[in-house]
């Protein structure tokens, strides 16, 4: 078996979100400037953990702030990044570069929740949820081939420990450091992706796979939208199956974290 944490970022604001005009993946839009700073912030933020595999969603938002992060990670100069189309942002078809208002008056019309509404052209929340499930066993092979699982490689040593972390609840209140959720865990990779498709992944994470969740943590805050450059992390554990890699235990350690994006940081960026 092999357990690892994942770290979560969704990428730093354009001017489309500031706009509140939907992106989806047809338009294609690069950080505004108070987005590279938040990209920045998140760098410092993330600087001292030691990533071991990183994967990006190939839209220009998502890869410029993942190689801003990177940039300003002082363990991590040399691992890959990998950049996927699966983690690419949710497709909305005919409402991609309209106001956001534009997607409520047609759910509205077809008498559906602005959640649960498809545009035309667009991918449906299940379609997105496929993405993430084919991205994760993407994932899992990926740590696996590189790392090896229990008994082979260096990187395995603590993976006993790190599956207990990943079984086991937080004993008591997170002490909000960047490296919550990793002690014990030998191996960690970051993913940089979009808001629609966060949302829907940790909503897979702790509906369909049971993931455990931190003592007291609300559920509706576990599953709200992530700001841009929220963080979140989850510690999972994979072991080998008659039909291959599966996931055998999954921990969430914190989501949509924002302590990065404080007045005093951004002001420590820009001056």
């Amino acid at each position: 078996m092999l357990t690892f944490s994942l770290t979560v970022v969704r990428h730093g604001e354009t001017q489309y979100n500031k706009d509140k005009l939907l992106q989806g993946q047809g338009v294609d839009t690069s950080l505004s400037e108070p987005g590279l700073q938040q990209a920045e912030a998140a760098g410092l933020y993330l600087r001292e953990l030691r990533f071991s595999n990183v994967f990006v969603s190939n839209l220009q938002r998502a890869r410029q702030t993942a190689e801003i992060i990177m940039r300003n990670n002082v363990h991590s100069s040399g691992v890959e990044m990998v950049f996927d189309p699966l983690l690419r942002e949710r497709g909305f078809g005919i409402a991609e570069g309209r106001p956001k208002e534009d997607l409520k008056n047609m759910a509205n019309a077809a008498g559906q929740s602005c959640r649960d509404y498809t545009p035309p052209g667009g991918e449906t929340l299940e379609q997105v949820r496929l993405r993430c499930k084919k991205f994760l066993k993407s994932l899992y092979q990926r740590m696996v081939d590189d790392h090896g699982c229990s008994g082979q490689s260096s990187a395995a040593v603590g993976t006993e420990a790190g599956a207990g972390a990943a079984e086991s609840g937080t004993d008591g209140p997170l002490a909000g450091l960047p490296d919550d959720g990793m002690e014990g865990v030998p191996l960690h990779a970051l993913v940089v992706s979009h808001g629609a498709y966060i949302r829907v992944a940790v909503r897979h994470f702790v509906e369909d796979l049971q993931c455990s969740l931190p003592q007291g943590l609300k559920m509706s805050k576990v599953l709200s939208a992530c700001p841009n450059t929220g963080i979140s992390r989850f510690v999972l554990t994979v072991s080998p199956s008659e039909s291959g890699l599966a996931l055998s235990a999954v921990r969430c350690v914190f989501t949509n974290r924002k302590d990065h994006l404080t007045s005093r940081n951004i002001c420590y960026i820009t001056h």
